[in-house]
């Protein structure tokens, strides 16, 4: 088994999310700049939570090489994709800082840093590879979706940006290199363990969608007792 069939066995799932309305809506320019400025600042909360994942799985990784790869995809993590988040902060004069994870923000980094922390390595990997997957596939939905509809959408130039970096390259490249760590430790799993990935996998990408969605619905915390 490889990370391809985690990928395959979840397909019809993935085939939804990448036509969830908040992904759509960033390309023919109908989202609401309020909706993604949320998406931004939980976001970026994410990825501080995320980027703590990647550190621990390059503590218990099996190779020097892996764990500096790791070590590699936890800065990306944490300064790049934020550098992107960072021009947006600074156009929009708004700030992650002091801000709360919303339900399905702190659902999803809860779920990851407990796979992290109490499951074996090749399973903390395979929960964060939808983060990796799940991005870069939808990024590249998005760019041919952009592409088709030419020149006559307008949208904001940070939703281009948006596309451009998780459609890209770059971006691209870097997942490859995620996937080949999970497909070493498929090699060497037994089949319980190769059952619990894909369940991680699975699991992961609903949460991918659900991102979206408190997004989409800019969800807050319930007010019980001015609390």
């Amino acid at each position: 088994m490889s990370a391809q069939q985690f990928w395959d066995n979840a397909a019809s799932m993935l085939a939804v999310t990448e036509k969830h309305p908040f992904l759509v809506g960033m390309v023919d320019g109908t989202l609401s700049n309020d909706s993604f400025k949320y998406y931004v600042v939980q976001d970026a909360l994410y990825l501080g939570d995320f980027a703590d994942c990647l550190r621990r799985l390059a503590e218990s990784a099996c190779s020097e090489e892996d764990s500096k790869q790791l070590q590699a995809s936890a800065i990306g993590a944490g300064e790049a994709e934020l550098m992107l988040h960072g021009s947006f902060f600074k156009e929009w004069d708004i700030s992650a800082e002091g801000a709360k994870q919303m339900p399905h923000t702190l659902l999803y980094t809860s779920y990851l840093k407990r796979v992290v922390a109490t499951r074996p390595h090749k399973q903390g990997l395979a929960a964060l590879l939808p983060c990796h997957w799940v991005y870069m596939h939808v990024g590249q939905c998005m760019l041919k979706l952009r592409e088709g509809l030419g020149e006559c959408t307008n949208r904001p130039p940070q939703f281009d940006a948006w596309i451009d970096m998780y459609g890209g390259d770059e971006f691209e490249g870097k997942v490859k290199a995620y996937i080949k760590l999970v497909d070493a430790e498929c090699k060497v799993a037994t089949e319980e363990e190769l059952k619990e990935m894909q369940e991680h996998f699975n699991m992961c990408c609903k949460l991918e969608h659900m991102f979206w969605d408190q997004a989409s619905n800019q969800m807050e915390w319930p007010n019980l007792g001015g609390m």
